[in-house]
């Protein structure tokens, strides 16, 4: 077995120095599109790129971003793509441009939740249903965190599994199945268990290390990952529940993007990759990020300590995934998601209007507002609004501005809300700290606060003045788990961004390039 995986690679190995010896030079560069789920494996491609003198280039990106790029017509500037799993290649390569794609390692989405927790469940060393997860949130006894299911496939890949099992694993999902009144009441009362999300399986696991929570839930791998850095701090670690009825796998398939210029050397690289992190050697390096590498999950001997059974891991254990349903069944669910289905946002969107932003600052802010708040607009991205998501607008400059409030999704009356923000001229200094403690006093005003998944979004391009402690201790007086986004544009100071993000486990987002993306991006977090 080892000796024909090594003898794949060396031919591959060997057809590609034949193409660049007849002539074209090696390609200096091979980018990969991938889920920010790999990032942790990039030491294993910079060794293949060492040995074959190329820069392998990771552009991480979401996976709806993934199948939005692949849907993308001209050509792409990636030479391969890397999701976490298959259904996004099927939902965006609608050119069919995806070739040799194969499974390099597989991962279960899974619960991990506080070993004690999951004792006082009754949850360790039994059999767990997702109907059993869900009595657990009715009574008040379970909060955990997930990723957007329109962003991340993490989040897709558990809420299809909660489909399955809420209608009772049906052969396979259907449209109908998918307006169930049980099935809405159901999924609704499961989603308010969520208290806090994200648009990253990766980014939602360096959240939980940085708070006191509950549960999350994410990859196998993650949650493996996750309990090495509790266990090397002395903390309590996660224990891994597979529910029974709602398995979904995430297969990593590497596929390689044709761009129709047969570009056979590039090709040959291609082949040479896929083979090398198929080999035997690799698949074993693979295990100890705590990836399964075996036929159906199950893996012979493996390192304990990475896949430690005191964790709740079972690699012995046949787990049986659902069947994925059809592409038109998966897009007709996650938009259900986005509008009907997840728990509803909370959002506190402080813009800044001081004079640094006329001109080209102020046209892209509104532009970015235009494309979170047409719903048209919005739904390409499935960042749409739902009935009962709650839009808290503050425009600021020095101080915070009469600001405006709308609930749900009518489509007229965040129309009236765009044109306010429309009519917005720029003047004035810039004091984020007093804006952002404007919109967490009227988050902590609200009643049933707890049924919403809150956050601001703070967008600003100069440095701020105001003071940071005044923020602090008024994000500590009131004890509320309310993260700030940061949007970072024009001369913004990274570092008291960053202060506000670290100090409520938000994050900065990266606008100076694309401010709509960015803004776009970090509604993608709540």
């Amino acid at each position: 077995m080892k000796q024909a995986g090594f003898l794949r690679v060396c031919s591959l190995v060997l057809i590609l120095a034949l193409s660049v010896g007849c002539g074209k030079s090696g390609p200096q560069e091979f980018v990969i599109l991938s889920g920010s789920e790999n990032e942790s494996l990039e030491p294993i491609l910079h060794e293949f790129g060492e040995e074959h003198d190329v820069t392998i280039i990771m552009q991480y990106k979401g996976s709806v971003d993934i199948m939005r790029e692949l849907s993308q017509e001209g050509t792409l500037p990636y030479d391969a793509v890397w999701p976490a799993n298959s259904l996004w290649i099927s939902l965006g390569d609608r050119l069919r441009r995806v070739k040799h794609a194969k499974s390099i390692m597989i991962s279960p989405v899974v619960f991990g939740i506080r070993k004690s927790l999951a004792q006082e469940l009754g949850f360790i060393g039994q059999e767990v249903r997702v109907r059993d997860i869900l009595d657990a949130i009715r009574q008040d006894r379970l909060q955990f965190m997930m990723t957007s299911a329109t962003q991340s496939n993490s989040g897709a890949s558990a809420y299809i599994g909660f489909l399955y099992a809420l209608l009772g694993h049906p052969d396979i999902l259907t449209l109908a199945d998918l307006h169930s009144p049980e099935l809405r009441q159901d999924i609704q009362e499961l989603f308010a268990g969520i208290h806090r999300s994200s648009g990253s399986s990766g980014w939602l696991k360096d959240l939980f290390l940085t708070g006191n929570y509950d549960a999350m839930v994410n990859y196998e791998s993650m949650i493996i990952e996750a309990n090495q850095e509790l266990v090397r701090k002395g903390q309590e670690p996660l224990y891994a529940v597979y529910p029974v009825d709602g398995i979904v796998f995430s297969d990593s398939p590497l596929g390689y993007i044709d761009q129709g210029e047969d570009d056979e050397e590039k090709e040959a690289l291609f082949q040479a990759l896929q083979a090398y992190l198929l080999s035997d050697e690799v698949q074993e390096t693979l295990s100890r990020f705590g990836r399964r590498t075996g036929v159906g999950g199950v893996m012979g001997e493996v390192d304990t300590t990475v896949f430690n059974p005191e964790w709740g891991i079972d690699v012995d254990r046949i787990l049986s995934p659902i069947p994925l349903p059809s592409a038109e069944v998966i897009r007709a669910a996650l938009t259900m998601y986005q509008t009907e289905f997840r728990k509803p946002s909370l959002t506190v969107f402080c813009l800044d209007f001081s004079g640094s932003m006329k001109g080209e600052g102020a046209a892209q802010l509104k532009q970015a507002m235009e494309l979170l708040l047409d719903q048209e607009q919005a739904k390409e991205y499935l960042i749409n609004a739902s009935s009962h998501d709650h839009t808290i607008v503050i425009p600021f400059n020095s101080r915070p501005q009469r600001g405006w409030q709308t609930v749900g999704n009518d489509t007229q009356e965040l129309a009236a809300l765009l044109s306010q923000i429309k009519a917005l001229a720029p003047g004035g200094g810039t004091d984020i700290y007093t804006a952002a403690q404007h919109g967490l006093q009227l988050m902590a005003e609200m009643e049933q606060l707890d049924t919403y998944v809150p956050a601001i979004i703070l967008m600003t391009d100069g440095k701020s003045e105001g003071s940071f402690a005044g923020f602090e201790n008024t994000w500590r007086r009131f004890g509320l788990d309310i993260p700030v986004f940061g949007i970072l544009f024009g001369d913004a100071s990274a570092g008291q961004l960053e202060d506000l993000a670290r100090l409520t486990r938000g994050r900065v987002f990266d606008g100076r390039h694309d401010l709509v993306q960015a803004f776009r991006k970090a509604k993608g977090y709540n």
